[in-house]
Formats: structure tokens, C-alpha cells, sequence
């Protein structure tokens, strides 16, 4: 376990590996800012707080939450233009975490800032499109990440305490039934971000736990690893060979090596 960054984040997280720069993209949500590690440095650069998200988009540039809306960026230096905006009348909440499925459709939760009981939503936004509702009611939305073939959401709204699963087309890009997959015991932490290795198995960042996770494809507890921060937020993998696994936290970058490989994420608008 390596802490990699000298200035910790205010609220590091996203974190997504850009296989084209040999890169890793993250957002400091509290400050606001935009953070791309290359070769051991750093740069940064403010795009207005809250940033809760921001992801690779086909043929270059990003798409970001920043507060309620969507703004792409051609690239990291670049102003941003703005593409939608959600929940006009709930100025509590704010985008949080989002990923693209196989198909390169943008989904992206919003979150209640004063935990009002489904007052958020997780959306869908397909290319050149505005977002639509695809599941109302959420409170806090958090990780989501597909299963190997795409036919499963795995999907992480926090007051829950667990990790949910929702049968998903792909083609369609349509949510189907929804259960639950992982449960997390209050005393463990508050379940937020996730990913899905290339076996199958799936991580989660237990924020005020400490620690990550792994669970089988079948929802078996298969890894609890402490970790050298309190608030641990996402986990994304990177590296050459996709084997090298960043966290995210509320305070420094964590690159870890647990001798499973990832997968690449899929851009906005591709692959």
C-alpha cells in the first residue's frame, strides 16, 4: 500500500484510469477542482464546487457534475460548456458519482446534501441527449458498475447499507429488477464507491470504515483490507497492465497491488 499524493484531498473522488495518457483523473469534490496524475506529478485546476464527477468522452475531452449540471470540456485545460441540468427545485442536492455502461451511456446520481429520504435519482443520459430518470427514490446514489457481460448493474445508494444489483439491458439500456447483493453492518462504515475487477468481483470503499472490500460475483465477503485512511471514498483500477488499484479518500491517494486486474472504463459517447 503506497500513499501517493503529498497534499491530501479535501473530498478525493472518481477516480478513473486513462489508458491513452497512462494517467489517473479524479475530482477533489470540496474544492472543486480536477486532478490528473501522470508519472508521479500532478495537475490540477478548479472548475467551482461541487465537482462530483468527471469522465473521459469519446474523441477527447470530459464530461463533469458540477453541482446540478453537466459540462463537457474539450480538454483538461478548456472552459466548460454547459450540457443539462437537473432538479431545479432541489438546490440541497448535487451530482455525486456516475460511469459509463458498455454502450457509452452516461448514468449519474445525485445525492440529497441534508439526506432527505428520496429526494435524489439516478440518470441516464445518452449521447447528445438529456438525462432521464431511470431510478427515482434514491437518497444518497454512490458506486455503480456493470458485471462482466453487462447484465447487471451493481448500484450503491448509502442510507441503504448495502449494495444493491438490478438486472440490466444493455442494448436497451434499461433497468430491470432490483435486489439486494452485499449488505454492510452500520458499524463498518457507510457503503460509497465500487468497481468490478476482471473476474468479476466486485470492490467497495467503506467510507468512516476504513477499509475496502471484495465480494464475489454470488455476494460472498471474499477481502476486507484496512487501509491507512478513515474515509476511504472509490477505487478504480489503472496501471500498465490494469493491476495497480487507486483509492480515493478524504485526505491522500492510496495505490495498492492486489494481484488482480481491472478492466477499462468506457468513455462517454463510446466505445
Amino acid at each position: 500500500m503506497e500513499v501517493l499524493t503529498v497534499t491530501d484531498d479535501q473530498l478525493g473522488e472518481g477516480p478513473v484510469w486513462l489508458a491513452d495518457e497512462q494517467a489517473l483523473l479524479r475530482v477533489d469534490i470540496a474544492a472543486g477542482e480536477l486532478v490528473c496524475r501522470a508519472g508521479g506529478m500532478e495537475r490540477r485546476r478548479e472548475l467551482g464546487a461541487p465537482l462530483g464527477f468527471a469522465l473521459p468522452a469519446a474523441g477527447g475531452g470530459f464530461v463533469a457534475g458540477r453541482g446540478r449540471e453537466l459540462v463537457a470540456l474539450a480538454d483538461f485545460a478548456a472552459a466548460p460548456r454547459r450540457l443539462a441540468a437537473v432538479e431545479p427545485d432541489r438546490p440541497a442536492n448535487r451530482f455525486n458519482d456516475a460511469a459509463c455502461d458498455p454502450r457509452g451511456r452516461l448514468w449519474a446520481g445525485t445525492m440529497s446534501t441534508t439526506r432527505e429520504p428520496g429526494a435524489a435519482a439516478l440518470y441516464r443520459v445518452e449521447p447528445g441527449g438529456a438525462p432521464e430518470v431511470a431510478l427515482a427514490g434514491v437518497t444518497v446514489s454512490n458506486g455503480l458498475d456493470w458485471d462482466r457481460d453487462a447484465t447487471r448493474l451493481y448500484y450503491v445508494d448509502s442510507v441503504t447499507q448495502r449494495i444493491d444489483v438490478i438486472d440490466f439491458d444493455v442494448d436497451r439500456g434499461r433497468l430491470g429488477a432490483r435486489r439486494p447483493f452485499a449488505a454492510v453492518d452500520p458499524a463498518d462504515g457507510l457503503p460509497d464507491g465500487l468497481c468490478v475487477d476482471a473476474e468479476g468481483g466486485v470492490w467497495l470503499a467503506l467510507f468512516g470504515g476504513g477499509a475496502i472490500r471484495r465480494y464475489t460475483a454470488a455476494g460472498r465477503l471474499d477481502a476486507h483490507i484496512p487501509l491507512q485512511v478513515s474515509h476511504p471514498t472509490s477505487i478504480a483500477f489503472g496501471g500498465p497492465d490494469l493491476r495497480d488499484l487507486y483509492v480515493t479518500s478524504a485526505g491522500p491517494l492510496l495505490r495498492l497491488h492486489p494481484g488482480i486486474a481491472g478492466r477499462l472504463p468506457t468513455p462517454f459517447g463510446g466505445p
